[in-house]
């Protein structure tokens, strides 16, 4: 068992060596909290600059989220991710308001066809209920970067079904014929809608964020055993994979350990297997309960017994084949 106090310290030791060089101890650590050192593909790479864009969310009245409520860009993100073997990325849309969502999409294009940074594709912000989406997403989807779309569906004006409306299910089978993929990221006990969407739309596929948001804090018996149904009932679908993210951002801030996050993740992992859970980063939101490396060395933790195949196809090869990296 990996307590709070010796988990932090290991990752405290592994920040210290890469600045100040490393001691034969501290390189021990070091190979301990990495356990394989295998390429990171970081799946759920958020980037928003508050000069450019306006995301409702981002509520100025809340205390929690004042640690994000700022800009965050590419060189953020190098200097917190320096060091953990990131090599390519995926930008993940970052629910601006909805006037801003075709210029959002086309600055996630501008950033991935550069050559100063690792983003491989991007996943753009999207909303198929909406009357006009078939003429936003075509003419975008013939852009090489453009992966898939997603649709935050827990934000309060959504709600449960919404997915599951006409309209909503046609043009998520649109998106299945233009080759692009949808993420799932909705309340823990809807999971099941998501579901039934994908048996529906046979021919998209689908990648359910965050395992399924069930957080760490406190959740009632009933929400539990929904999200667990769900999870079930998704791995059942061969259309629909899972992405390891998120949960680390409902953690409080240096009360946690690996072993708190271990059994929503070995759930997922356990039940979709090992040919169809990726890994998400999903910073800078992960930075309300940790940084990007204490979550890198925690999943690693987590893991660490697992085939180094599995390790490799959670960290890097999945994510090639779910978001169609070359």
């Amino acid at each position: 068992m990996t307590t709070r106090r010796k988990f932090f310290s290991q990752s405290s030791a592994v920040v210290s060596g890469a600045l100040i060089g490393t001691t034969s101890a501290v390189q021990s650590n070091a190979a301990r909290s990495t356990a394989i050192a295998v390429p990171v593909i970081d799946t759920h790479q958020h980037l928003w600059d508050l000069r450019r864009f306006n995301l409702p969310w981002l509520d100025p009245t809340s205390d929690e989220l004042m640690p994000i409520r700022r800009t965050f860009l590419i060189p953020d993100y190098v200097r917190d991710t320096r060091g953990l073997n990131v090599v390519r990325t995926v930008y993940m849309e970052v629910n601006v308001h909805p006037s801003q969502q075709q210029a959002e999409a086309e600055y996630a294009i501008s950033l991935c066809e550069r050559d100063d940074n690792s983003m491989a594709g991007a996943v753009i912000g999207g909303y198929p209920h909406d009357d006009g989406f078939a003429g936003y997403i075509t003419p975008l989807a013939r852009h090489k970067a453009v992966k898939g779309v997603r649709t935050v569906l827990h934000d309060a004006d959504r709600p449960k079904g919404m997915c599951l409306q006409p309209r909503f299910v046609e043009n998520i089978r649109r998106l299945g014929d233009l080759g692009l993929s949808f993420d799932l990221c909705m309340r823990p006990d809807e999971v099941l809608d998501g579901v039934t969407l994908a048996e529906n739309c046979p021919h998209t596929r689908f990648i359910v964020d965050h395992c399924g948001n069930l957080g760490l804090q406190p959740t009632e018996a009933t929400v539990q055993e929904k999200w667990r149904d769900g999870i079930r009932a998704a791995a059942d679908q061969k259309n629909m994979f899972i992405k390891i993210s998120g949960i680390i951002a409902s953690a409080k801030k240096n009360e946690w350990s690996p072993d708190d996050l271990a059994p929503t993740i070995n759930f997922c992992l356990d039940t979709f297997g090992e040919d169809r859970c990726i890994f998400g980063g999903d910073w800078p939101v992960c930075l309300l309960g940790a940084t990007f490396r204490q979550w890198v060395h925690a999943l690693k933790e987590i893991v660490k017994d697992r085939s180094a195949a599995f390790q490799q196809k959670l960290f890097h090869d999945n994510a090639l084949m779910v978001y169609r990296l070359n």
